[in-house]
């Protein structure tokens, strides 16, 4: 079984999992309280950063290289929602001409 490297080892897990929950918190706020789309988007982009913050920590922590290979997937997951999400957003605003989601109500019935 690998040892904990020593850089790790000298900052608490405790510090990471605090880190990580204010991260999240923000994240949330976020997009509980903002309407517009591109913050929106940040705050959910930031809501998986630190979940990936949280994988490698426990990862590094448990010397097991699964929780970074996890990692990996999600940053091509989100890399691939950033693209289109942001096409949707461009052409959200092509054609009503804001990216305020409170006026967005072409979608409704």
């Amino acid at each position: 079984m690998q040892q904990i490297p020593d850089v790790i080892r000298e900052i608490d897990l405790n510090y990471y999992v605090w880190f990580s929950t204010a991260l999240f918190c923000i994240g949330i706020i976020g997009v509980l309280t903002r309407r517009n789309a591109i913050i929106i988007f940040m705050s959910v982009e930031l809501m998986l950063n630190a979940v990936n913050l949280l994988l490698v920590a426990f990862s590094s922590y448990k010397a097991d290289p699964s929780g970074q290979i996890f990692v990996f997937f999600i940053m091509a997951v989100a890399a691939a929602e950033v693209a289109v999400g942001l096409a949707i957003i461009v052409m959200i605003y092509r054609n009503i001409q804001t990216i305020d989601v409170g006026l967005l109500n072409k979608l409704k019935w």
